[in-house]
């Protein structure tokens, strides 16, 4: 299904094909399983379950820091989710967080105090992202100088590092509207939502979309601003295996937000990237030109996409002016051949297809011989 969705793409079309065809090691080299202790396969079982596409590119990570990342990660995601319940009053949630290095050595420890949750309103918006993401990037840049696989400065720069985290923050709380009401969960920012109507909810209503879209569009707006300190930080990296694992979530949020912007589908139903689409990321980010290049793209996708009549247009614009000028190629990721999109996809089913009666042939044989064994 994912090949035919990319027919009229041939670049995400290929890419596809050579990622199903291998090229995904290339970018996320498969982990020894085999050698790790039992505690730290342990881990690695609840990365996959907290987040199939973190932990992948976690487990891409060179060395010792790929462990050190892993469970930095998922303490953050324990503490995360009890920071989250709005069912905890703050007397009993301050000392659970101040104390809860304690409880990583207690095997058995649970809360279990947890109730029903009420919808609750998000008062201090930037403080929220620093505190459940900021920090996050903080705290990363600091292994990844401590590794000695990155100069001092990625870990001394708290601001660039910041925004890493913010930038990834914001661009899920605004794709992530519709999914969180349904929830119970109200995540952006009341000084702006209020601006447009009396309750967040209401942008779910036909009557006020309008306004839904233009408050979504202010706040994709502020969430761009991050992007210059963005292409900073990425620009000081210089271990290939950080750098992707640093790019490809930056590069994807970037595409996410060119897909929510002035899209009434945010309030109607799921807005995701295409598979073909976060492939071609995936395979592209590997370094910082091509990571430029993904930038002006999806730049230049938004900028064209800005209505007159918005009233963030001028500040739009204004952010993308600014984000062209740190040497942004003028120019798109280059083609991966000259031949006619329909001409392309046509060469690209019949090797897909072919390419699946392979695998379909190799397994029935593999099958034959393992049953010739037995």
């Amino acid at each position: 299904m994912e090949f035919v969705k990319c027919l009229g793409r041939p670049e995400e079309f290929y890419n596809l094909l050579r990622f199903q065809m291998g090229g995904r090691r290339k970018v996320i080299p498969k982990m020894d399983q085999d050698s790790l202790s039992s505690s730290l396969k342990t881990c690695y079982k609840y990365l996959n379950q907290t987040s199939r596409s973190f932990a992948a590119v976690i487990e891409a990570l060179d060395g010792e820091m790929r462990h050190a990342v892993c469970i930095f990660y998922l303490v953050l995601r324990a503490l995360d989710t009890l920071e989250d319940d709005m069912t905890i009053s703050v007397e009993k949630k301050v000392p659970l967080l101040h104390n809860f290095h304690s409880y990583l050595y207690e095997p058995d420890w649970r809360y279990m105090e947890s109730k029903e949750k009420d919808r609750q309103v998000l008062e201090d918006f930037p403080t929220y992202c620093h505190y459940v993401a900021g920090l996050v990037g903080i705290g990363l840049s600091r292994l990844f100088s401590a590794s000695e696989l990155e100069d001092p400065l990625v870990g001394e720069d708290v601001e660039r590092a910041n925004s890493m985290g913010l930038f990834l923050q914001k661009t899920n709380i605004i794709r992530d509207y519709l999914e969180d009401q349904r929830e119970g969960r109200e995540f952006w920012p009341q000084e702006v939502w209020s601006k447009y109507v009396k309750k967040l909810g209401d942008f779910a209503k036909p009557q006020n979309i309008d306004s839904a879209v233009q408050c979504l569009n202010e706040l994709i707006t502020n969430a761009l601003h991050h992007i210059p300190d963005v292409i900073t930080y990425l620009s000081r990296l210089r271990n290939q295996s950080v750098f992707n694992f640093c790019a490809i979530p930056q590069v994807m949020a970037i595409a996410t937000l060119a897909a929510c912007y002035n899209n009434q589908q945010v309030f109607k139903g799921v807005v995701k990237i295409r598979k073909g689409q976060a492939v071609t990321l995936m395979m592209d980010a590997t370094n910082m030109p091509a990571v430029k290049a993904i930038i002006y793209q999806y730049m230049e996708e938004i900028y064209h996409r800005i209505p007159s009549s918005d009233p963030s247009s001028s500040k739009t614009r204004q952010i993308i002016s600014t984000i062209r000028t740190q040497n942004l190629p003028n120019c798109q990721l280059i083609s991966r051949s000259h031949y006619s999109p329909i001409y392309l996809s046509f060469v690209m089913l019949l090797a897909a297809l072919s390419w699946q009666y392979l695998s379909t042939l190799s397994q029935v044989t593999e099958d034959y011989v393992q049953t010739g064994e037995h």
